[in-house]
């Protein structure tokens, strides 16, 4: 990672930090936010691969993966910022099921590391905590505001996650 990537991941994550002590603060509007949050991270998470796609990836072998991946993350971001008049339940669910994915790849690709002696602790650490938080989010499914409170904890790992990783020596 070069020394701007770093002061970006750095600043990146303290705002994530401020977010999610301003949704537990501020817990009556924060369905909304959290679903922005996830719309406007998926939407700039697919149009990023997709410039990829088109600057560098279409002229790599399995190019085309990347294409796919942007539009599929692209049209998950559209269909998360329209989901604010939908109940609650499911958009609960469709944070279990990314924060369980998102575990799982975590954890998988931990154990890669692990097989080709690589450091791992720190990923099978981060793809354990998302599993805990999906268990979480289906434990107190009824609950918007506990939900809410786990969201906020896991934006707030994430962030940390991610300064540890910037703080980080390159080897």
């Amino acid at each position: 990672m070069t020394r701007i990537q770093k002061i970006k991941s750095f600043i990146f994550s303290i705002f994530m930090i401020i977010a999610a002590v301003a949704l537990i603060l501020y817990p009556e509007h924060a369905y909304s936010y959290i679903i922005l949050i996830l719309g406007v991270g998926l939407l700039i998470y697919g149009i990023n691969t997709l410039i990829y796609f088109f600057t560098m990836a279409r002229h790599m072998i399995g190019g085309k993966y990347m294409l796919y991946k942007g539009v599929i993350f692209t049209d998950f971001g559209y269909l998360t910022c329209t989901l604010n008049n939908i109940p609650r339940i499911y958009v609960i669910l469709y944070l279990v099921i990314l924060h369980s994915f998102t575990g799982l790849v975590e954890i998988l690709r931990a154990l890669e590391n692990r097989s080709h002696g690589g450091s791992f602790k720190l990923k099978l650490a981060h793809g354990i905590f998302d599993m805990i938080l999906a268990i979480c989010c289906i434990v107190f499914i009824k609950d918007t505001h506990i939900v809410v409170i786990v969201y906020s904890f896991g934006l707030i790992y994430s962030a940390l996650f991610n300064i540890v990783g910037a703080l980080r020596k390159n080897v």
